[in-house]
């Protein structure tokens, strides 16, 4: 039977060769990739350079014995999970193998239907140990995200939040879509004494107006066709804890009304009638104009007011770009691992390119862009071609340089100057030029040969044509030594 490719790895670890081929056709039967040694030292090279799911060994073997190499394997391949094979099997043996760390143990002669399951069970038992790791690291990258920035803007938001996190005050987050509102809204709810209980969200704009106030405020049975069943709405479900009300502009007038009297009352009416206490933090988030819409009359008045009792602004992007390569960084550790990619960081080209680009999707922007690159990077770093085309072509004017032309002026001398520029603006590299251009390199070197420039002409230097100097940049790689 073919074996899959990245099917889970057996090395089957025995002195006696019949014994080892007879393992070995019964695993590759079950589509396992099966690795053979006759020693425990060659097992052991094996394991510095593979990986494998199962260490299957025989116990009593000259030389280094099978409780000799679980030990040793488990220094050198820790995640890997042994079952030891003797012909002595004892109550013993059994004990003192699974003390150091055996998931099984089987006994010769060896029954086929037996040790299928056993080594399949392994195989489950060392996935699981492998997936709660990844996942409690990405929970744990997750919480850490809140906290990336070194920037002033940054540092001035998180001090606002860090200030007004063990309070009670309800606290209004302002800042475009992408910026991190929720992210923000769960750090301040863990870093309260409310952090015990539960953090419950609602995208309000992406619940239908129908739909929002039942879900909001939960409904008795029979308060409307279709319910069958008494629900806890949201404002219950987040009783002692936090509860995080994100787009709260799109709510309807109807259910402002109603949401007045939870933040005046503490009470919370359900649709049938049952009025219940409820005890909890509200944070609320908008990328809207609160104010002009007060003023237009699409949002209470009295209800603003009691939302913005401590506002929160949060800067776009492109207002803390010194934050962009620690960002980068943190996305391109934290995909490369969810991927399998071990990468070396960003070249310059595509640090840079990143630095000027405006974002304006935001920081949700930059991780999806980041997770692109990881995953269809075919090098050993993330190049300037991993990124997507609107990122090469806005890294050129990302950063405010701009060119002005007459009206009248020839498209050859607009031309000539953009190419100009853009050298100018990339340090010179002719290639980087042509990409942000969308242009063919062998232009670039035509149309400078055209006006006899020497490539390396200071023409092309790291000086920007309005006399200022370039930003000096080293991409995330140097971001920790700020």
């Amino acid at each position: 039977m073919p074996i899959t490719p990245g099917a889970p790895t057996v090395l089957v670890v025995d002195d006696e060769p019949p014994i080892v081929d007879s393992l070995q056709k019964i695993l590759e039967r079950e589509s396992l990739r099966v690795l053979t040694a006759g020693s425990g030292g060659e097992a052991l090279e094996i394991l510095r350079r593979e990986p494998v799911s199962v260490l299957l060994t025989d116990l009593m073997m000259p030389g280094m014995s099978g409780m000799d190499l679980l030990r040793a394997s488990k220094s050198v391949a820790p995640e890997t999970e042994t079952v030891l094979m003797t012909a002595y099997g004892t109550v013993e043996n059994a004990v003192e193998a699974m003390k150091q760390g055996a998931y099984d143990f089987v006994t010769k002669p060896i029954k086929r239907a037996h040790l299928v399951r056993v080594i399949g069970k392994a195989i489950e038992k060392r996935s699981l140990v492998q997936e709660n790791r990844s996942l409690r690291a990405q929970l744990a990258a997750e919480k850490r995200r809140t906290l990336i920035g070194q920037s002033l803007p940054w540092r001035r938001t998180m001090e606002i939040v860090l200030q007004a996190a063990p309070s009670q005050a309800t606290v209004l987050l302002l800042g475009e879509s992408g910026t991190g509102k929720e992210l923000l809204a769960r750090a301040i709810h863990e870093s309260s004494p409310r952090g015990s209980g539960p953090f419950v969200p609602v995208n309000c704009a992406a619940l239908p107006e129908s739909i929002l106030e039942a879900e909001l405020f939960g409904y008795e049975k029979g308060a409307f066709t279709g319910a069958v069943q008494r629900h806890d709405g949201r404002f219950v479900q987040a009783d002692g804890g936090t509860l995080f009300l994100d787009e709260i502009g799109e709510i309807p007038t109807h259910v402002q009304v109603k949401l007045l009297r939870v933040l005046q009352e503490g009470e919370v009416e359900r649709l049938g009638g049952r009025t219940l206490k409820v005890d909890l933090r509200l944070v609320a988030a908008t990328n809207q104009d609160l104010r002009a819409a007060v003023r237009e009359g699409r949002f209470r008045e009295d209800l603003y007011y009691r939302l913005n009792v401590i506002a929160v602004p949060i800067p776009p992007l492109r207002d803390r770009r010194d934050d962009v390569p620690l960002l980068a960084e943190h996305f391109l550790q934290l995909y490369a691992a969810r991927n399998g990619r071990h990468l070396a960081g960003f070249s310059r080209a595509a640090a840079d390119t990143l630095a000027r680009y405006d974002w304006p999707g935001n920081v949700r922007e930059l991780e999806n862009t980041v997770e692109r690159a990881v995953v269809l990077s075919r090098g050993s770093a993330i190049e300037i071609d991993d990124l997507p085309p609107e990122v090469r072509r806005g890294g050129l004017t990302g950063d405010g340089r701009t060119l002005s032309f007459a009206v009248g002026t020839p498209l050859e001398e607009i031309e000539r100057r953009v190419i100009h520029a853009t050298l100018a603006h990339v340090g010179g590299d002719k290639r980087l030029c042509a990409q942000l251009l969308g242009i063919a390199t062998r232009t670039i070197y035509r149309r400078l040969e055209e006006e006899r420039v020497d490539p390396e002409s200071p023409s092309a230097s790291a000086a920007d044509p309005s006399g200022r100097d370039l930003p000096n940049w080293q991409g995330p790689q140097a971001a920790g030594s700020r």
